[in-house]
């Protein structure tokens, strides 16, 4: 047996001691973990000896549940932010003569503030939405950052919750089905397991 083969029959056999009603929740447990996502979930439950169908179930469900979380909070943090920004606008075209605003102790332009400068996955996420929108970006955006990140990007963006969760949610399962796929391919065509 060589050490390959000898480290997935260790693995296997640790799984094999978790009740085997819990070993999905494990693999979709694993899968909501960004940079993990439910590749790695497939990768994990497909090396502990579990069935593939219910691997790439258990591997999509947790990962799209996080990115669910995920849309749902930058859905409500934007909210908040242009409901501010427009309150803060309304202020100050009252206010001060349209260039600065008193209320609540501040004092200023409504100028931008610069952001610090953008990772390449995002910029390179950012110009595939301009390129192919929202469908596009979702299927290539696990290419180059989690999907967790790029649905923010998205909905921080504008896109809406619905459009960005029915292609987040073919992203996940066409990307989890590729994992499970080769690495069922891989356990028994090379590995022999």
């Amino acid at each position: 047996m060589n050490p390959t083969e000898e480290l997935i029959r260790n693995f296997q056999e640790l799984v094999a001691q978790v009740p085997e009603f819990v070993q999905p929740f494990v693999v979709m447990l694993a899968s909501t973990i960004p940079f993990v996502e439910g590749e790695g979930g497939a990768l994990v439950g497909m090396i502990g000896g579990l069935n593939p169908i219910l691997v790439g179930v258990a591997a999509a469900a947790g990962n799209f549940l996080s990115v669910l979380v995920v849309v749902v909070v930058s859905s409500k943090a934007r909210g908040a932010v242009v409901d501010r920004r427009a309150a803060r606008r309304q202020t100050v075209s009252v206010g001060a003569g349209g260039s600065a605003a008193t209320e609540g102790g501040y004092v200023g332009t409504l100028e931008e503030v610069p952001a610090k400068p953008e990772s390449k996955g995002r910029q390179r996420v950012k110009s595939w939405l301009l390129r192919f929108g929202v469908p596009g970006a979702s299927i290539l955006g696990p290419l180059a950052i989690p999907t967790q990140f790029t649905s923010a990007i998205f909905v921080a963006g504008g896109a809406s919750r619905g459009w960005v969760l029915l292609w987040q949610a073919v992203a996940i399962a066409l990307w989890t089905t590729a994992a499970t796929v080769s690495a069922w391919a891989a356990l028994t065509f090379i590995v022999g397991i």
